[in-house]
Parts: structure tokens; sequence; C-alpha cells
């Protein structure tokens, strides 16, 4: 349920893909500023891996200089340096690992306060928001050892999503997942606009049991609908491609060039760099790609959108934090505050992404691939079938965990898919439903 945007003066409305992060700018660094006012009133030693990463920054030249010179780059003057209300920001990247050091044993949840209700859903995205804008940001994150490390960062935080602590924040309070206004939006979001039925309607879990059930927040965040909440559609017609994802449409593509400049602004899908450089990548030049991207408070397990044979499954390493660098962020020029949205297109060539292709049954289709992309803070993309297994239509094939995520549809030249759903909708198109039509 998108919370309104007319309530947030046009100066602090950031467009937020998915509601990851508030879209009142405001409030994004007024949580920042309570999250650095407590780490520097409560310092504490950082965990291993964090002393692993501060090695790392310091042992290596180069990466010294880029973590370095990343916060130097930001401008010293708001709202960068603080904010309007003189909110403190992350200002070296020692301060950094002490952000880090907290969030590492925190999971995300809800602000409600003056009427304003915002998700900081991403929360280390959120921390890094202006050096990711920086020229040193750039090449910090699109660089492999950088990359290695924030990976085992984020399985550490992955840890404690997975323990019973993290579970807190699934109170029924103010700032917990099933007080009211999180429960309303929660619901409002599944149902789609079409329906009106209560979470333990549509979801598995336990309303009379403690936070529904819910043993820690990854648990929470991978629940599954119950039986008979979204059907396959046409389950007997495979002429018919069901849904991926529960998702939003963000784009369709036809005629995908096998290279292309996916970092510059119109962001062209480049189909050897999305697909890992895999050897079946060129049999999809010349094709069709959908790509849509998935709400904060939505379902987020991968379905199956054909029958067929998984021809091949795998997890592709890749960035975490990178952004596209349109333009140089400078004094004159600020940074692109709502970069998980814009770099929609961009990520689908560098970000950490699960590479599924599948043989359809359906000779009209054939193969065809199913690209899963980490959003951010996403440490894991969790593939639940086999190379060889056929799974029938709506089969569950994976999900993500942890974070913010897109994903992407890939035909090949020649398959006469149509009838995709148009961007700008204000509800997800239900997962396994009718997504689009094949002619045979």
């Amino acid at each position: 349920m998108d919370r309104t945007d007319d309530a947030v003066p046009e100066e602090h409305h950031v467009p937020r893909t998915g509601q990851w992060l508030p879209q009142d700018h405001r409030m994004h660094r007024e949580w920042l500023g309570g999250i650095i006012d407590h780490v520097d009133q409560n310092p504490k030693e950082l965990h291993p891996i964090l002393e692993e990463f501060k090695d790392m920054i310091e042992a290596d030249t180069r990466i010294y200089l880029l973590f370095s010179s990343m916060f130097m780059q930001i401008p010293k003057k708001k709202p960068y340096f603080k904010s309007p209300t003189g909110i403190r920001q992350v200002r070296d990247y020692k301060h950094m690992l002490s952000v880090l050091n907290h969030l590492l044993t925190t999971a995300p949840s809800w602000n409600d306060k003056s009427h304003r209700v915002g998700l900081v859903g991403l929360p280390i995205n959120a921390m890094l928001d202006w050096p990711m804008g920086t020229s040193s940001g750039f090449a910090a994150f699109l660089d492999p050892e950088v990359n290695a490390m924030l990976k085992k960062v984020l399985n550490a935080w992955g840890e404690f999503l997975c323990s019973p602590k993290s579970a807190e924040v699934l109170g029924n309070d103010s700032h917990g997942w099933f007080g009211e206004t999180g429960k309303t939006d929660l619901t409002a979001t599944a149902n789609i606009g079409k329906t009106s039925y209560t979470f333990e309607d549509m979801y598995v879990c336990e309303p009379s049991a403690k936070y529904y059930g819910f043993k820690s927040w990854d648990a929470f965040f991978t629940r599954a609908f119950k039986e008979g909440i979204r059907p396959v559609a046409a389950a007997d017609d495979p002429n018919i491609i069901t849904n991926v994802c529960e998702s939003k449409p963000y784009n369709i593509a036809h005629g995908v060039k096998a290279r292309d400049h996916f970092w510059l602004k119109g962001q062209p899908y480049s189909l050897i760099d999305m697909l890992g450089h895999d050897e079946l990548a060129e049999r999809f030049v010349g094709g069709t790609v959908y790509q849509a991207f998935l709400n904060a408070l939505s379902y987020h397990r991968w379905h199956s959108p054909v029958s067929g044979k998984i021809v091949k499954a795998y997890v592709q390493d890749g960035t975490y934090y990178s952004e596209p660098l349109f333009e140089d962020f400078t004094e004159s020029h600020g940074a692109d505050k709502a970069n998980e949205s814009t770099g929609q297109g961009y990520i689908t060539a560098t970000a950490t992404r699960a590479i599924l292709f599948i043989e359809a049954d359906n000779f009209a289709i054939g193969l065809m691939a199913v690209l899963a992309v980490g959003m951010a803070e996403v440490s894991t993309c969790d593939v639940t079938v086999k190379e060889g297994q056929h799974v029938d239509k709506g089969d569950q094939i994976g999900m993500f965990h942890f974070g913010g995520s897109t994903h992407c549809l890939l035909f090949r030249k020649g398959v006469n898919v149509h009838g995709f759903p148009k961007s700008g909708g204000e509800h997800n198109v239900p997962v396994r439903s009718e997504l689009a039509r094949v002619k045979s």
C-alpha cells in the first residue's frame, strides 16, 4: 500500500521503487541520525567480520584510497554534512564500520511518528546513500574484493536475521510489523485491491502465537501463501505464461543486444552481462526481456512461469551496493537519492543474481531464462530446484532473503510472446497469475 505522496513536500519527496526506503527523505535522515547517535553514545568492539573489513581497507592502498575519498567527495553542505535539523551523517570509513556494527544486530523495522509512516527495509543501503553516489563509491562498490567482503558482512547479518532475537521487530507496537500500520499495509499489499482477506487468511502463520508464529525475521520475510490464495492461471494451457514473483512491471524490451551500454542513461539490457557470460546467452540475442520489481511488503518466493526442465540453475556473484553513476556527484550536482529506483536495469548486469534456464515443454517457448536479482542487501538468492528437475507451471523455484529484489524473464528471438502488463499500476501483479501468452 503506497503511503500518500501528497503528504510529503516536493523538496523532500523521493520516488522509491518497491517502498524499500521511506519516500520522505527527512524520515530517512531522521532514522540514520538516530542510529548514528546511538552508535556514538554506545561504542563497542567491532564484529570479527568488520575487523577483517577494516584490515582489508587499511592494508590495500587502492581500497584505502577509495573508502577514504568516497566520504571526502560528499559535499560539506546541507543536506549532506547535516540535515536541516542538524542530524549528522556518516563521515568516514571507521564511522561506517561502527554503524555497520550496530546494524548487524538489528532487523528492518517500522517507523511510525507524526503520521509519517516509513520502512527502512534496506538499512545498510540507507547508511551508504551518499557515498554510493560519488565517483570513488562507484569504483569501490564495483570492486570484486570489496564485494567478496560485503558478502561476508551480509552473511553475518543473515545469521542474525535467522535468529530468534531478530523476531523482536515483529511486535504489535508502532515499531512492529504487526502494529496497526504495519499489519494494515501488509494486508492491503497482499489483497492487491481485489480482495478483503485478513493477514491470517492469506499467509501460513499461527495467529494466536507470539509474532504470529514466526521464529525469526527471515521466517517472516519468506512467509508462504496459503494454498488457494494464489492459484496457477490456466494450469493446463501451455500457451499461458504465469508470473514468477508478486511484483510490479518495470520494463519490456524487444530485440535485446548481446552487449550494450547498460551503465548509461536508459540502461539498455546487455544479455551477455545479465547471464554472467553463460554459453547459452547467445541464444537470447534479439529476444525479449520483461522486468518487474518486488515490494518490500510482498511475498518473496519465485515460481516457475512454465512447465519444463531446469537446464541450469545457479547464483552468479556480483555487486551489492553499486549504482549507475549517470552524473558526477559534486558541490553543484547532488547524488541520486533514489538510487535503488533508477538502477533497476543496471543491476540486472552487475548485482548478485540467480540465473535459471528452463526448457519449456511447450515448443513455442523452448529455452527461456529467469533472472532473480538481489538489490542492495540481499544476502541470499536461494534456488530451491536442481538441474535436470522437471517443474510444473507455478511450482516454487526459489526465494529472496533479507532485502530488495527485482527479476527478469528472457525469451529467445522468434518466440511470439505478448500481453505483458503495463508498468505504472497501483498494485502488484499476483504471483502465478497470467503474465503473458505465446502464439504457437
